[in-house]
């Protein structure tokens, strides 16, 4: 949550191009959200996918990150890999390289990096994991990186001059220590457009969320994350908006000038 003055705004995000072709379901999705992280073929999609989800985006204004992953496209980059850190800095740079290219070529920039999946979640919990995450993105000419408050990336991100937005998910289960629950526990994925968007609410008012255990957690946000694999993408990002700006909270991108710093 950012306070602009007396308007407080939010960004409204969603990890796209993880499909053979640019859907309808990622359409609608699109038409809601204000950025989007493109899958940069590791974990999902290919080079075809990422210019037409890159051009999506430029004809909507929506700003453009790079979703980055473990090399895991049987387990959809969501299985825990030990991979060595100079390995993983050269895959992160190999897969933002090629999504620069794409979005380039489609007349987009690339603002930030979100990893994906169980990237995500190490670089949140190992330091190891995090210092080569950070590592590759500063040898990168984007400058952001997207992870969940308290995660070990942040340190070592501000360090390097990067700038750490933070991530919220409105749509997952939370634990009592502010981390997302593991995908296989009963709760841990949201699927009700209307409870999602209760949820999105309450993480940018009030500044936090109730966990599966009962517990009010606090979770700072910036951004919030609308997983675009779900069934019901389009309808809970429609839903999550709309509920938003209702509670007088403005939805638009981080990373462009109109944005917030």
């Amino acid at each position: 949550m950012v306070d602009t003055g007396a308007m407080v705004a939010v960004d409204l995000n969603a990890d796209l191009g993880e499909a053979e072709v640019l859907t309808p379901m990622d359409a609608g999705v699109l038409d809601a959200v204000t950025s989007v992280s493109i899958a940069c073929g590791f974990h999902a999609g290919s080079r075809k996918v990422m210019r037409d989800t890159a051009r999506a985006c430029v004809a909507r204004g929506v700003a453009i990150g790079a979703h980055v992953s473990f090399r895991d496209s049987e387990g959809f980059g969501r299985r825990t890999r030990e991979v060595a850190p100079a390995q993983l800095i050269d895959d992160i740079i190999e897969q933002c390289a090629t999504l620069l290219e794409e979005v380039g070529s489609a007349g987009g920039t690339v603002a930030y990096v979100k990893p994906h999946g169980a990237l995500y979640n190490q670089m949140s919990a190992d330091a190891v994991v995090a210092t080569s995450v950070v590592s590759a993105v500063s040898r990168l000419a984007i400058g952001t990186l997207l992870t969940q408050a308290g995660s070990e990336a942040i340190a070592p991100a501000h360090r390097s001059g990067l700038r750490v937005v933070l991530e919220g998910f409105p749509d997952r289960g939370y634990l009592a220590n502010g981390r997302l629950a593991p995908r296989h526990r009963a709760g841990a994925v949201v699927d009700d457009p209307a409870h999602v968007a209760d949820r999105a609410v309450s993480l940018v008012h009030r500044g936090g969320i109730e966990a599966m255990s009962g517990q009010w957690t606090l979770v700072a946000v910036e951004t919030l994350c609308i997983h675009g694999d779900s069934p019901s993408a389009a309808a809970t990002a429609a839903a999550v908006r709309a509920a938003l700006e209702g509670a007088g909270i403005a939805v638009r991108p981080f990373a462009t000038p109109d944005g917030f710093a």
